[in-house]
C-alpha cells in the first residue's frame, strides 16, 4: 500500500504540473528538437569542422614555406671581428638578418594523396551526421507512439471504470429485485477498486514513457512537456506492394551506413597510394636571403678607427642570395616504408571485409524488419478478429448476468479478458506502426519530412 500511495503521488504531482495550460508537441516538433539538441549529434558536428580543418592542413602541403629569422648580439672579449678579420679583446655588437623559403616540386604524389583523403574524410563525417540523425528521429519516434499507446491505453482503462461504475448501479437494482445474490455486489467492488488500479499503473506508465521521451529530447524541464492527442488509425501499407529484394537493392544505393563503409574503404586506399609514395624521390627547391650589421669601430688605415657604415649600407654591402633543388632518393630505411605500406593494405583489407559485413547486416536487417511488419500487420488483423469475438462474448456474459444466469465471477472473468484483448490490440497497433516505419525508412522514405 506505500508503493501505491507513492505511485498515486507521483502521478498526481504530474498531472497537477500539467493541469495548466501548455504547449503540446508533434512527432515532427520532437524530431526537430532532438536533432538541434542531441549531444552526440553536436559532438559530430565538431567532428567535421575538424575534419574541414584537415582540408586546409592538406591544402597546405602544395604552398611553399617561408620563414624570417632575426638575431642581435654581444660578443665580449677576445674575438674575430666579423668586419676586418683581425681579432680583437673589445665589446662588440652584430645584427643578422634572413628569410627562406622552401617548396615541395614532387614528393611521391603524397601531398595530392592526402589532399585526396582529407576530402573524403570529411564525406565520412558527414554521413556520420546524417546517420547519427537518423538514429535519433528513430529513436524519437518508437518513444513518441510509446507515449500515445500508453494514452490510449489510460483512456481504456478510465472507460472501463465508467463502464463498471454503470454495471454496480445495475447490480445493486438487480440485488433489490432480488435477480441476483447481494454477494455479487462486492466482486463488482471488487472489478471497480482493479480498475482503479489499472488506471494507477496505466497513469504511471505513461509518465514513465513522457519522462522517457523528454530525456531523449535532451529538455531540462519535463515537468510540463506533453505530446499532442494524434489518433493514428490502421492503414494497409503499399511498402508491402515491394519485395525485400527490391527494398534491399534500393537501400544499398541510399543507406547512409553502406556510404560510410564504402567511403572508408576509398580512406583506406589513398592511405596505401600515400604510404607507396615514401617509395619515390622527393625533390625540393628552396631558396634563402640573409645580411648582416655590425657596429664595431673599423681602422681608417692611418693607425685610427673610424665609424661603422651606416646600417642600410652594410645591409646592402653584405646581404647574400642562396637557392637550389635538392633531390632525397630512399634507398634503405630499415623497412619502415615497407612495412607501412603492408600495413595500409592490411587495413584496406579490413575495410573491405567491413563493407562486405555491413551489406550481410542491411540485407538481413531489410529481411528481418519486412518480417516483423508483415507479422505486426497480421498480429494485429488477428487481434481485431478476436476483439469483436471477445466483445460478443462479453455481451452474451453481461445478458446473462443481468438476468441472473451467470455469476459475477463469470461477468469479471469475461471482461478482464475483454480488456486483454483491447490492451493487445493496442500495442498490436503501435507495433505495427513503428515496424512498417522502419521498413520504409529502408526504402528512402525519411522518418520525418524536414524542410
Amino acid at each position: 500500500m506505500k508503493t501505491v500511495s507513492k505511485i498515486i503521488a507521483v502521478v498526481c504531482l504530474f498531472w497537477g504540473a500539467n493541469a495548466f495550460s501548455q504547449t503540446k508537441w508533434t512527432l515532427e516538433e520532437c524530431v526537430e528538437h532532438a536533432i538541434k539538441n542531441n549531444v552526440s549529434i553536436k559532438q559530430i558536428e565538431l567532428d567535421n569542422k575538424l575534419a574541414e580543418i584537415d582540408i586546409k592542413d592538406a591544402y597546405g602541403g602544395f604552398l611553399p614555406n617561408v620563414n624570417a629569422s632575426a638575431s642581435h648580439s654581444w660578443n665580449i672579449g677576445l674575438n674575430t671581428n666579423i668586419t676586418t678579420g683581425i681579432l680583437e679583446n673589445q665589446t662588440t655588437q652584430f645584427t643578422s638578418m634572413g628569410a627562406s623559403a622552401g617548396v615541395d616540386i614532387f614528393k611521391g604524389m603524397q601531398n595530392q594523396n592526402r589532399y585526396r583523403k582529407s576530402k573524403l574524410a570529411l564525406i565520412s563525417s558527414q554521413y556520420q551526421h546524417l546517420k547519427m540523425e537518423e538514429d535519433v528521429a528513430l529513436n524519437v519516434v518508437n518513444a513518441y507512439l510509446q507515449v500515445l499507446f500508453n494514452k490510449e491505453t489510460l483512456k481504456v482503462q478510465k472507460q472501463q471504470l465508467n463502464t463498471d461504475s454503470l454495471q454496480l448501479v445495475r447490480s445493486q437494482a438487480l440485488v433489490d429485485a432480488g435477480m441476483i445474490p447481494s454477494g455479487d455486489l462486492f466482486d463488482m467492488k471488487a472489478t471497480i477498486a482493479t480498475d482503479k488500479q489499472r488506471i494507477i499503473q496505466a497513469e504511471y506508465a505513461l509518465l514513465v514513457s513522457k519522462m522517457s521521451l523528454a530525456q531523449l529530447l535532451q529538455m531540462e524541464d519535463f515537468k510540463e512537456f506533453d505530446i499532442a492527442d494524434v489518433e493514428y488509425e490502421f492503414q494497409p501499407n503499399t511498402i508491402f506492394f515491394e519485395s525485400p529484394e527490391s527494398i534491399y537493392e534500393k537501400a544499398r544505393s541510399e543507406r547512409t551506413e553502406l556510404k560510410i563503409a564504402e567511403n572508408n574503404v576509398k580512406i583506406a586506399e589513398k592511405d596505401v597510394d600515400i604510404a607507396k609514395g615514401a617509395h619515390l624521390p622527393t625533390l625540393t627547391g628552396f631558396y634563402s636571403f640573409s645580411s648582416r650589421v655590425s657596429y664595431a669601430k673599423i681602422p681608417d688605415g692611418q693607425g685610427g678607427e673610424t665609424s661603422p657604415p651606416p646600417f642600410f649600407d652594410q645591409f646592402d654591402l653584405y646581404k647574400g642570395h642562396s637557392f637550389g633543388l635538392q633531390l632525397n632518393i630512399p634507398i634503405f630505411n630499415g623497412f619502415a616504408a615497407r612495412n607501412n605500406v603492408q600495413r595500409t593494405k592490411v587495413n584496406l583489407e579490413k575495410n573491405k571485409l567491413a563493407l562486405a559485413q555491413t551489406e550481410l547486416d542491411l540485407e538481413r536487417n531489410i529481411y528481418t524488419a519486412y518480417s516483423d511488419a508483415k507479422g505486426a500487420m497480421e498480429t494485429y488483423l488477428a487481434t481485431k478478429e478476436m476483439l469483436k469475438a471477445r466483445e460478443e462474448a462479453f455481451r452474451y456474459t453481461k445478458e446473462r448476468y443481468e438476468n441472473g444466469m451467470a455469476t459475477a465471477f463469470d461477468y469479471n472473468q469475461s471482461q478482464t479478458v475483454l480488456v486483454n484483448t483491447q490492451s493487445d490490440l493496442l500495442r498490436t497497433k503501435y507495433d505495427y506502426l513503428f515496424r512498417t516505419r522502419i521498413l520504409e525508412f529502408y526504402f528512402g522514405i525519411p522518418i520525418i519530412q524536414r524542410d
